[in-house]
């Protein structure tokens, strides 16, 4: 059989075979002309109607023979739809179930009576965020798709979400809000089921929404939609091995399980390792990893065989639309027995379609909102709508595509022509035709009762679109004991995993890639630019960080219910008025640098190229807030009073900080506001000192600016010492975890100085140690247990009457030093001769303090242990050491227990460094987000990846929407400098790090953004000596 493949011959008839002639019979044509050369039969059409979003019908005229694609590149050319592949045509079969229809089938084998069916366009692939979709075209088209699922009861949510969308569509409709129009456009047309219940709270939303334009209507209907449980959803009825009745849907994500409206499991592509069917049966094969070597074949049952290929069709498109860069090849067929099914995917993938728009594939022309009255939106004339994400060379960009979004931001004075065919043949001299009756719903409408349903709160002068939806991961008031409505109690709840799959564009994505990257457009050059992108950037970042508090922890608290109910609402009354602050400010920031860059690309100069007045607006508005900010330490101390006082909580706080959310000490989130004031300072100080050659803001941004910078040092100064105390209690709460043998760590007046480590003489030699240096006694401490987490203390010496000497040229282990206490002496030794420096001069300024200090000296940790007896004011305390620290000095960060390997304190025990006071002080200033390239040594290519630097470690995301952090990298210890010739980097802005053979590569997108990252790594890696206090740096 193998010698036959992909041959073929050509099978003679009987008569061939026999050697007769083929019987020609009388012709009646031409001499010369067979039966064959004369005129064809013209081949059969049909018209066929084609129900668009807008309700309207639209005949197109093909061959029933023909394949889909034939219609699809019809309907696709008459709309001039560019994203065409997000979309698709269905049909209803025999069953009355809703099917795709096959661009490489024939129509007629897959359309029943294709004369008397109604096909109608829709949305097929639902990305995760609206700012993916690059055209204000198809965001229209979406926001109608989206208003059809609000209508069929497919996008379920509650009454007060569903008034919201509404509104929304509403504005985009009839504009401005005007009661006597708006029920009479609301008697005429139906948004929500049950319409007349909600018409009082969509009136009163649409009053809020003055001034908003449809394509900002249209962008936040998206922005508020897939926020929802039900958002891209379409359920296909299935049971389990057990019988029990069950939905199958599949997103972006992966395969989705529900029970009723519930999702009950998510199986994320990156964990499926094959998707098959057999009659109808569906089954999912699972990677080993994920469930060990037993039940990794995961079975369905639906319907009908039919059905079960259907959802295995739809599974196949999905993955390869949003996980694959191009399009798989299609299968050889076999020349005798085929297996299995041959269907492939045959439109572009989402990969492919953003670069075939970024690289201008069709000429944009104007197009019209059919029943909107204001009938004029040009794209791509118009300035973009705020983007999601940072991305190379471009400004503000979506964070998984790598074009901006255009959108307009108002109507042009004139209304042009429809596009041509937009309106031609439709049925009735342009009269929209009704199509055929809507499908019914779903699946019932289920109200949440555990969403509230109240606005929340806003803090002064924000727009009031701005509020929350009820269905939106976003904190509920701080008087509601119930939880959001998307209640993020875990990842595998919700699906939520940041490895969503290759990289689905240049902004986002991690997959490796040796192509150089187009050049594009170009970007506003000026420094006050780039200050306001990483104002952006780090504002994201810094949203996200407060969600951890208000979305993931209010949802665990609520549902744990072990946090008192006064603590409760101290808690959150503070930091939701902060929270919703800055949504506000992100949203702001985001419009006015999608304005900015792309009056840079017309070359177009105006009151766009500014953020004075942005920032002038928030900053008094953060001024305003001033008492939530002071009752900070308030939270973290009855917090703190509480968790030691209820199991309950403590447990919780415990387990909280164990979920990838929670990638810094919960503590640490509490100190993010004051913070990022201290941030804003510097960055608002450096908008207001151009560089050379900067020409700076024009005069009246310069005078905001300045304006701003003095509201927020008015803040700071005020704050200052609040912001002193408690990132002290935050580190002092945060070391009593990780000690043990001591209790009462935390004393008014004790202030962590330094810690690191050092080691220590004793029998055995040089032991490793950690030491902890505070403002009254010098703590050290060992690891309590091998592959423990924890240290154990092993000393404790007053700084009253402590002599520090410098014995290197007596000792044989340089870089060592004797502390001579009241009752003990020990030598130690330090990794270097600048750590060696740091100690010492640490413990000569804070034994200086504490001989001159005029406050009463804290009183010392309880259950400390007992001093040996005091030896030769000249001679070494030799300490006995257990058997289990014989390996102490090999400690590593893997195997770190329940506590997290990327603290400080770990870091340095496995650094052999140390972190001061000061080096925590100058990291506040120095945080900073963004997309950076990285590479390995060994490695070829490039992998853009979301990165986060803060507490002196660097988090790496896939997007900067992921909620929790793929790896993370601390750099006390790394080096920081510019690649050699060694390397074999010829790119630009690329620094590198390194510590002893790892080795890693950055590379920013511009000269400022490399600027600044190489200063605030700079901070982290090396920590240079400073000395002073916080409040004089300040």
């Amino acid at each position: 059989m193998g010698e036959l493949e992909g041959t073929y011959r050509v099978l003679q008839t009987p008569g061939a075979r026999l050697g007769t002639t083929t019987p020609v019979g009388v012709s009646t044509l031409e001499p010369g002309l067979g039966p064959l050369a004369g005129a064809a039969r013209p081949a059969m059409r049909t018209q066929l109607r084609v129900q668009l979003l807008d309700d309207s019908i639209e005949v197109f005229d093909v061959e029933p023979k023909c394949d889909g694609q034939v219609l699809l590149t019809q309907v696709w050319k008459r709309l001039n739809l560019i994203e065409c592949d997000y979309f698709g045509l269905e049909f209803q079969n025999v069953q009355s179930c809703w099917i795709w229809l096959e661009p490489m089938k024939p129509i007629i084998r897959q359309v029943r009576r294709p004369k008397n069916a109604v096909l109608r366009l829709a949305v097929k692939f639902f990305p995760p965020d609206p700012g993916q979709l690059q055209e204000e075209y198809t965001r229209y088209l979406f926001a109608l798709q989206l208003k059809r699922d609000l209508l069929e009861e497919r996008l379920t949510c509650t009454d007060t979400t569903a008034a919201l969308l509404a509104s929304h569509l509403l504005q985009a409709e009839v504009g401005d809000y005007d009661e006597a129009l708006d029920r009479e456009h609301l008697r005429a047309h139906e948004y929500v089921p049950r319409q007349e219940r909600a018409l009082h709270r969509i009136l009163a939303f649409h009053r809020e929404l003055a001034g908003q334009t449809p394509a900002e209507s249209d962008f936040q209907v998206l922005e508020i939609a897939r926020k929802l449980d039900m958002y891209g959803i379409r359920f296909h009825s299935a049971s389990d091995r057990e019988g029990a009745k069950i939905k199958l849907a599949v997103s972006h994500t992966g395969v989705l399980v529900f029970q009723s409206s519930t999702r009950i499991n998510t199986f994320n592509w990156s964990r499926l390792r094959k998707l098959s069917f057999k009659r109808k049966r569906f089954l999912i094969k699972l990677h080993p990893e994920v469930h060990g070597p037993y039940q990794d074949t995961l079975e369905f049952v639906l319907g009908s065989r039919d059905e079960c290929k259907n959802f295995w069709k739809i599974c196949v498109e999905h993955h390869t639309f949003f996980r694959l860069f191009d399009q798989p090849k299609p299968k050889a067929k076999a020349v005798l027995f085929s297996r299995g099914s041959s269907f492939r995917y045959s439109g572009r993938t989402q990969k492919q379609l953003a670069d075939y728009v970024k690289d201008g594939g069709m000429k944009r022309v104007p197009y019209e909102r059919r029943h909107s009255k204001t009938r004029m939106s040009l794209r791509a004339l118009k300035v973009d709508l705020p983007r999601q994400s940072l991305s190379f060379s471009e400004g503000v960009r979506t964070p998984v595509t790598p074009s901006p979004t255009a959108t307009s931001f108002c109507s042009a004075p004139a209304s042009p022509p429809a596009p041509p065919g937009l309106h031609d043949s439709q049925v009735g001299g342009g009269s929209s035709e009704t199509g055929p009756p809507a499908p019914g719903a779903w699946w019932p409408a289920a109200e949440k009762s555990s969403v509230v349903a109240a606005q929340p709160p806003r803090p002064p002068a924000l727009q009031p679109h701005q509020g929350l939806p009820a269905e939106s991961p976003l904190p509920s008031p701080s008087t509601q004991r119930s939880p959001p409505g998307l209640s993020p109690l875990g990842l595998a709840a919700r699906g939520l995993s940041p490895l969503l799959g290759p990289v689905l564009s240049d902004a986002a994505g991690a997959g490796m890639d040796n192509r150089e990257e187009p050049r594009r457009k170009c970007v506003p050059a000026d420094e006050a630019y780039f200050i306001a992108k990483e104002i952006l950037a780090t504002e994201r970042t810094y949203l996200k960080d407060l969600e951890v508090i208000t979305v993931w922890f209010r949802s665990a608290v609520v549902k744990a219910d072990a946090m008192p109910a006064d603590l409760m609402t101290l808690l959150f009354s503070n930091i939701d008025p902060i929270y919703e602050l800055h949504r506000g400010f992100l949203r702001e920031v985001e419009q006015r640098l999608a304005l900015w860059e792309e009056s840079s690309s017309t070359q177009a100069t105006g009151s766009h190229q500014r953020i004075g007045d942005i920032l002038l607006r928030n900053m008094l508005q953060l001024k305003a807030l001033t008492g939530h900010f002071q009752q900070l330490q308030e939270v973290l101390t009855e917090l703190e009073a509480a968790s030691r006082r209820l199991r309950r909580l403590e447990a919780l706080r415990r387990d909280f900080e164990l979920q990838k959310v929670c990638y810094l000490p919960f503590n640490a989130f509490l100190l993010k506001p004051l913070q990022r004031l201290r941030h804003y300072r510097l960055l608002l100080r450096r908008l207001c000192a151009p560089g050379p050659g900067d020409p700076g803001p024009h005069s009246q941004d310069r005078a905001d600016l300045r304006d701003a910078l003095q509201a927020i040092t008015e803040v700071t100064s005020t704050l200052q010492h609040s912001l002193v105390q408690l990132e002290n209690l935050q580190r002092l709460t945060e070391l009593q975890r990780d000690l043990v043998g001591i209790e009462s760590l935390v004393a008014p007046g004790r202030e962590l100085i330094r810690e690191g480590c050092l080691h220590k003489l004793t029998r055995k030699g040089l032991q490793q140690r950690m030491f902890f240096l505070f403002s009254d006694v010098l703590l050290y401490a060992s690891r309590d247990a091998a592959g423990s987490s924890l240290f154990r203390m092993r000393g404790l010496l007053p700084l009253r009457g402590m002599l520090v000497e410098d014995q290197e040229s007596e000792r044989s282990v340089p870089p060592c030093f004797t502390i001579c206490a009241a009752q003990k002496t020990i030598v130690v030794a330090a990794s270097t001769q600048l750590e060696k420096a740091k100690w010492l001069h640490d413990l000569n300024t804070a034994i200086d303090a504490a001989k001159t200090g005029s406050t009463p000296a804290p009183a010392p940790p309880a259950r400390m242990l007992c001093p040996l007896p005091r030896g030769s004011p000249n001679e070494a305390s030799l300490e006995p050491e257990p058997e289990d620290e014989a390996g102490g000095a090999q400690g590593s960060v893997a195997g770190m227990g329940q506590r997290r390997a990327n603290t400080t304190v770990h870091v340095c025990w496995c650094r052999h460094t140390s972190v001061s006071r000061a080096d925590h002080s100058a990291a506040v200033e120095n945080q900073l987000s963004g997309y950076l390239l990285r590479k390995f040594k060994n490695s070829s290519g490039w992998q853009k990846l979301w990165v986060v630097f803060t507490n002196f470690c660097l988090f790496f995301y896939k997007t900067h929407q992921d909620n929790h952090p793929l790896a993370s990298l601390p750099l006390l210890g790394y080096s920081v400098s510019l690649p050699g010739d060694t390397d074999g980097i010829h790119k630009e802005h690329v620094f590198k790090l390194q510590f002893k053979s790892h080795v890693y590569f950055f590379r920013a997108d511009s000269k400022y953004t490399f600027g600044r990252w190489m200063e605030v790594i700079q901070t982290a890696s090396t920590s240079a000596e400073r000395a002073g206090t916080p409040e004089e740096k300040a």
